[in-house]
This record gives C-alpha cells, sequence and structure tokens, in this order.
C-alpha cells in the first residue's frame, strides 16, 4: 500500500508515521509538508513530499499514484488563528481539507482517513466547528471511501496543550488554569489515535464511518492537571491551582491579536475552555483494544526516572 500522511511532520500526524513504520514496514510511505526540505526525521524509508493545502498544484502531487491518505493538518499555532498569515480554522480545515479531498479523487485514491474532532456533526455555531463540519461533508461526498475520526482532546510528548501546563508545575510553585477548572473532557493518548488513524486504512467495517475517540475517564480540567503533577512526582509538593475568570484572561489577551502571530486570542480562550463529550464505543467496538487512562499515558514520558 501507498499511503500519503498530511500534516506529518505534526503533533498526531508524525504518530501516525512512525506506528505506519513500525507496524507496517513494507508499505510506501509519504509524508506530507508544508515545507519538505528540512530534516527528515523518519528515514529513509518515508518520502519528505509537499503537500499544502493552501496550494492546490502540491495536492495533486502529494496524492498521485497513492492509494490512501491520512489527513491531520492543524494550522500553525493552533488553536490561536492568525488571520493575516491564512491560519483559520475556516482557511485550513475546512477549504484546506475539500482542496485535498479534491486532489485525492482526481488521482483517484481509494481511502480517505480524516482526522476531525469532538462535537462536530452537530451543527455548533463556534467557528472550528463550522469548519469541521464543512470538512466532514467534503469527506464523505467525496465518493471515496472514507473513514472520519473525532478525538476528545489528543496528549503526548509533543503536544501544544498540556504540556504548558508540564512547564507551569517545573518552574512555578503553582499552576494556572483559564476558568473555574470544572470544564469537562476525556482527554486521549496521541498513540491510541494513531492506532486508530491506521488501522481504519484496512479495517473493512469501518468504511463509510464516523467514530468518537475519546479516554475512559470524563474529568475536570482539575482533575486533568493534579493527575499530571502526580506522575510528575510533584503532587504532594505545594503545586496551587489558581483559577483564573475566562473573561478576565479574554479582555488581558485580546491586544495580543495586533501581533504578527499572537501567542493567545479570545477565540483561542473559548476552544480551551469548551466543552465536547464523546462516546468510544463503537470505536472500541470496531476497532478493538482499550484506551489507556490519563496516567497510564502520562506515566510513558513524564513519570521521574529511578535516581532523578
Amino acid at each position: 500500500m501507498s499511503v500519503l500522511v498530511s500534516g506529518g511532520t505534526g503533533f498526531i500526524g508524525a504518530e501516525v508515521v512512525r506506528r505506519i513504520l513500525r507496524e507496517h514496514p513494507d508499505w510506501q510511505m509519504r509524508c506530507g509538508t508544508r515545507n519538505p526540505g528540512g530534516r527528515n526525521p523518519f528515514g529513509p524509508g518515508v518520502a519528505m513530499v509537499r503537500s499544502d493545502v493552501r496550494a492546490r498544484d502540491s495536492l495533486r502531487a502529494a496524492t498521485a499514484q497513492v492509494d490512501a491518505v491520512i489527513h491531520c493538518v492543524q494550522f500553525p499555532n493552533h488553536p490561536v488563528e492568525t488571520p493575516r498569515r491564512g491560519f483559520t480554522y475556516l482557511e485550513i480545515d475546512a477549504r484546506g481539507t475539500r482542496a485535498i479531498v479534491e486532489a485525492a479523487k482526481e488521482n483517484r485514491v481509494q481511502r480517505f482517513v480524516y482526522l476531525s474532532g469532538a462535537g462536530a456533526g452537530q451543527g455548533r455555531a463556534e467557528p472550528w466547528f463550522v469548519a469541521k463540519d464543512l470538512a466532514e461533508q467534503a469527506v464523505r461526498e467525496s465518493g471515496m471511501e472514507y473513514v472520519i475520526l473525532r478525538p476528545s482532546w489528543i496528549y503526548g510528548p509533543g503536544d501544544r496543550s498540556l504540556n504548558r501546563f508540564v512547564n507551569f508545575a517545573r518552574w512555578l510553585p503553582f499552576v494556572p488554569v483559564i476558568g473555574n477548572g470544572k470544564n469537562r473532557v476525556q482527554p486521549i493518548w496521541v498513540s491510541d489515535v494513531a492506532r486508530i488513524a491506521v488501522e481504519a486504512l484496512t479495517r473493512a467495517q469501518a468504511t463509510n464511518r464516523v467514530f468518537e475517540l475519546g479516554g475512559p475517564e470524563m474529568l475536570s480540567m482539575d482533575e486533568i492537571l493534579r493527575t499530571m503533577l502526580r506522575v510528575m512526582g510533584r503532587g504532594a509538593r505545594a503545586r496551587f491551582l489558581i483559577h483564573q475568570p475566562a473573561w478576565l484572561v479574554k479582555a488581558a489577551v485580546a491586544p495580543l491579536t495586533f501581533l504578527p502571530t499572537p501567542p493567545m486570542s479570545p477565540q483561542a480562550i473559548d476552544f480551551i475552555v469548551g466543552e465536547a463529550p464523546v462516546d468510544s464505543r463503537d470505536a472500541l467496538a470496531t476497532f478493538g483494544g482499550s484506551f489507556s487512562t490519563l496516567e497510564e499515558g502520562l506515566k510513558t514520558y513524564l513519570a521521574p526516572k529511578a535516581g532523578s
């Protein structure tokens, strides 16, 4: 099989590429990225190709003579949009997904796996849900075999969300929390998401279906952070969770949107404190196995090493 992983150098895409290399070394692998001329982190078994969802010619070339695509592109600095650079949900998630779907269809790609997001498909008005709904529509109407995955909050080495709190915990006597800490999510380990994405390429009973993915625990933000601190070996130390009202943080970060690349935005605050429950039973029934608890996942890379 010849497979293109678009967004293959990103947090999720790189884990997908690594899993394919481990489990299917005979497959022909392409890693799609906006900048293929940089270092190849995967070795000679993976071809680095230009795959920019805003450049249709690159998509036609990247999907040529490919059997399947796993599409897991996120715009840089997600979830903070940078409209002046074209990095928005509408441009990348909606229009970009439609562009790569059309290129794949032109090149007669047989199967398309799309990494959408929890909460999509419900007609919600937030920009990220609107964009995901448009992207899913393009995938469903393509005529290709497809599998749509809607993961909850994905964590793991190199993520840009939970690891921010890890850094706070390492350097500060407290951990800042936006909101009241009661918003609930089902964090899922990136390795579990990668497993499902790769198996979706060959699992016949998954064809033309949508699956929600979430860890086995529904946890509040405070519970997530206390679990993180415990795994890091800092649970017994004075690490306070300092809550900051979301409205106050939104007001404070609003001026940052005038920067060329804003580190935060009011809209991103809404994304961070939002809730989108998922039901993973169909995914587990179709793909088998189980999903790691938050503590199990965190222990693979955050637990203190012996003697440290």
